[in-house]
């Protein structure tokens, strides 16, 4: 690829529209009874239905429209009262009817849109053109037989929501934000599991590119199945510098559909562009309208739980938390419930992010564990606080000592495992004097320095006491008082 000055590069802009598709969490496909669940032996979630025999009938899946429905009050869409179903129609080897079933002229969710927040702290609105239900093809398989490919049928059916933004993003960044975002949303809803790598969350990237200033897009190319949110960012940046290395030299962008190899971070013609009408749509004539009313909506609505960014104005707004910590306790649904039960029993919320963002995020990653499993208790946690808190438990020594020893889960209370550790500060202050003195006495010569105005040592001093004391000190009051011994040494 010839190589682009950055001059020329600013001369043009970026246009990004991304097609998202989540498979729905639900227990059978989307129009028929077959299990939906991931991981079975190859070929065997299927039924005469599934595989598109002559003579059998679809029928809705209530859950999939209640799914549907959900994400697109998450995201701010207009729901519509009356959605039909549609035959698209293509020709692959595991698309045994031959047929999509899908939504075309009335789709479920209208409008709408997903907030980013860039690295600068900017925030965008991307605009959703719609949401629509749909069943997705099987699955062919390239790499298990020299000479064949192999075809599994236990995803064809399965229950889709394609979610279809506007070209509204203008950077790898903003796309990589915005199917974050998407994914968050899909977990907190429990509608898809988001996992990328299982395919359950898929993604389809349209790019194209104008001159600065121009109003009409450019041609787009549209990068197929990107399985991680890193790969799309790579498909964009390239696709960004080929198409306007083609302008450039004169060319004219094509509007093909391409493959993204990700060893080479290239990629490559796989066909020429569908355009609506390759697909023939028409009608289900199988499938009667799904009428949804406003009292429907008004119960799905209610049982939603509290979204990420309703959440995250809550802790930086209510709660007085920094953006990081609303972020990075609402990028996970189980650390975000957990959290908001800690705060039931405990009002120390900046204490209780930095537990949860700290010993707990730690302890989650180094066991490969969730909450869940772990059994840690949001009361117990609370507890934890409240010792430290009330200056009867030194705060490293907490996180180091008492929560790993809480979580071996004893069925003693917090306090009761505190004092069977012996970990609780000594309210012996002739001790504490001692351990001062000691410090001291091990290092005059950085007594010397202090007293000739080097500060720094302090942290030496602190070191030592907090050795001999084995944890069991008042860091603040310590701090005061070796300060006026070494000030009167």
């Amino acid at each position: 690829m010839t190589e682009i000055s950055d001059r020329v590069l600013e001369q043009y802009e970026l246009v990004v529209g991304l097609e998202v598709h989540a498979q729905l969490s639900t227990q059978s496909k989307a129009f028929c009874s077959d299990s939906a669940a991931f991981g079975a032996m190859p070929n065997h979630h299927i039924s005469m239905i599934s595989i598109g025999h002559p003579g059998t009938l679809p029928f809705a899946n209530e859950r999939m429209v209640e799914y549907a429905v959900k994400m697109g009050l998450a995201c701010g869409c207009e729901i519509n009262p009356f959605n039909t179903f549609a035959r698209k129609n293509y020709f692959y080897a595991d698309l045994p009817r031959g047929y999509q079933i899908t939504q075309d002229q009335q789709p479920i969710c209208i409008g709408g849109s997903i907030p980013v927040r860039l690295s600068d702290g900017t925030q965008k609105d991307i605009a959703i053109h719609h949401i629509h239900m749909e069943d997705d093809a099987g699955k062919s398989i390239h790499d298990q037989h020299d000479t064949n490919s192999l075809i599994d049928l236990n995803r064809a059916g399965v229950p889709l929501l394609e979610i279809v933004s506007q070209p509204d993003m203008r950077s790898s960044e903003e796309a990589g934000q915005y199917l974050t975002e998407i994914r968050k949303l899909v977990r907190y809803l429990d509608i898809c599991d988001g996992n990328m790598e299982e395919g359950s969350l898929r993604c389809d990237a349209n790019i194209s590119v104008r001159k600065r200033g121009a109003t009409e897009y450019g041609n787009r190319c549209e990068v197929k199945n990107l399985n991680s949110i890193r790969n799309v960012q790579r498909a964009i940046e390239h696709e960004f510098l080929r198409q306007v290395a083609v302008i450039e030299d004169g060319g004219y962008i094509s509007q093909n559909t391409l493959n993204f190899n990700a060893d080479t971070g290239e990629t490559s013609v796989l066909r020429s562009k569908e355009m609506a009408n390759d697909y023939r749509y028409f009608p289900e004539p199988d499938l009667v309208p799904v009428s949804i009313t406003p009292e429907y909506i008004a119960r799905v609505k209610a049982g939603m739980s509290a979204l990420p960014s309703e959440l995250y104005q809550k802790y930086t707004t209510n709660l007085g938390l920094t953006d990081y910590d609303a972020s990075v306790l609402t990028s996970d649904k189980e650390l975000a419930l957990f959290f908001e039960q800690l705060i039931q029993h405990t009002a120390n919320y900046k204490s209780a992010a930095n537990w949860m963002m700290g010993p707990v995020k730690s302890f989650l990653n180094e066991h490969n564990t969730s909450l869940v499993n772990s059994g840690l208790n949001p009361n117990d946690l609370a507890d934890v606080i409240t010792l430290v808190d009330s200056g009867k438990i030194n705060n490293s020594v907490a996180a180091q000592k008492l929560f790993p020893a809480l979580l071996k889960h004893s069925g003693k209370t917090v306090a009761e495992l505190a004092e069977q550790l012996n970990l609780l500060i000594s309210e012996n202050s002739d001790d504490l004097q001692q351990f001062i003195q000691e410090a001291l006495q091990k290092h005059p010569d950085k007594v010397k320095e202090y007293q000739k105005g080097k500060k720094g040592v302090l942290g030496l001093f602190m070191g030592e006491i907090m050795k001999r004391s084995k944890g069991k000190i008042d860091p603040q009051k310590t701090n005061q008082l070796l300060i006026k011994a070494l000030e009167n040494a």
